[in-house]
C-alpha cells in the first residue's frame, strides 16, 4: 500500500471508528495524525535496532500524505 493510500485509509477508519461523536473531517485528519506519531515514537527503536530505516521514512510519507489531504 502506498503512504497515499495509507493516510487516506487512515483518515477514513478514524472518521469512521468515532462517527457518533460527530468528528469532523478536519478531526479525522488529526486522529489520524497522532496514530501516525504514536507508531512513528513508539517504533523508532525497533526500527533503528533492525535496520528498517525504510519503514520509519514509509510512516513519515504517511503523515505528510495525511498533511496534504
Amino acid at each position: 500500500m502506498t503512504a497515499k493510500e495509507k493516510a487516506s485509509d487512515l483518515v477514513f477508519i478514524c472518521g469512521k471508528s468515532i462517527t457518533n461523536l460527530n468528528m469532523n473531517y478536519q478531526q479525522a485528519k488529526q486522529c489520524a495524525l497522532i496514530v501516525v506519531d504514536e507508531i512513528i515514537n513508539i517504533g523508532y527503536w525497533t526500527f533503528m535496532e533492525s535496520g528498517g530505516k525504510q519503514e520509519q521514512e514509509y510512516w513519515q510519507e504517511v503523515k505528510t500524505e495525511i498533511e496534504k489531504l
